[in-house]
């Protein structure tokens, strides 16, 4: 049983979860029904159970739908855009616990499954830490250098990159702005961490001169 945050409007019996992976593609999580749900400060909140029978398609199955609006939440339904099957992958697509921080080295759609499914393992370790990050563009080869020094740590501020693709940053905006995929090219990695905001801030200033990263990579400043 979870909770599942959605819009207050979204009251449906059955939910299926699905995880974007690139464009117009999607993978499979589950069909969960909807016991209950709760009103909260931001949304609704459901209690869900996971359906039986379906623990061999979870994680292989990739849906193709092309999505129509903006809204947080799916209908699936033809005139909604439609789902359907594209691919049954041969092995599951999984999310290996937290290997340590100087072994972090996964792309955006990795960090979106993290996300998204809140891996436990992932979010204590990343959340209770301050740090400065590195980002790479894998089809150019530039450098983003960025530090996370906020109450939730690395976590929260990797956050708002599977919720936005750029984090706020000037030129991966611009980058998103060109390809609005381009963040899918991307690789997250932890050169430092710390316990001090000051002090991660000056490492980051630090690690900026050794990559150049203003003047050859993607820092605005």
């Amino acid at each position: 049983m979870k909770f599942v945050k959605s819009c207050p409007r979204f009251i449906e019996k059955i939910l299926i979860g699905l995880i974007k992976q690139k464009k117009h593609k999607w993978l499979f999580a589950g069909v969960y029904k909807v016991l209950g749900y709760k009103k909260r400060k931001g949304g609704i909140y459901y209690s869900t159970e996971l359906v039986e029978n379906q623990n061999d398609l979870i994680g292989r199955v990739i849906v193709y739908h092309e999505r129509k609006g903006r809204s947080s939440y799916l209908i699936g339904l033809p005139d909604g855009g439609g789902f359907y099957v594209s691919a049954i992958t041969e092995k599951k697509l999984f999310v290996r616990e937290f290997p340590g921080y100087n072994s972090v080295i996964i792309d955006y759609r990795t960090l979106k499954l993290i996300i998204d499914n809140q891996i436990e393992s992932w979010k204590g370790a990343l959340s209770n830490i301050k740090g400065v990050y590195l980002i790479t563009d894998t089809s150019i080869g530039k450098l983003y250098v960025g530090s996370a020094t906020g109450e939730d740590g690395i976590w929260q501020r990797w956050e708002t990159y599977v919720t936005n693709g750029h984090g706020e940053n000037e030129k991966l905006i611009q980058l998103l702005k060109e390809d609005p995929e381009h963040q899918y090219h991307f690789q997250y990695s932890i050169l430092e961490i710390s316990d001090s905001k000051e002090y991660m801030e000056e490492r980051e200033i630090h690690w900026k001169k050794i990559f150049k990263s203003i003047r050859y990579g993607l820092n605005a400043n």
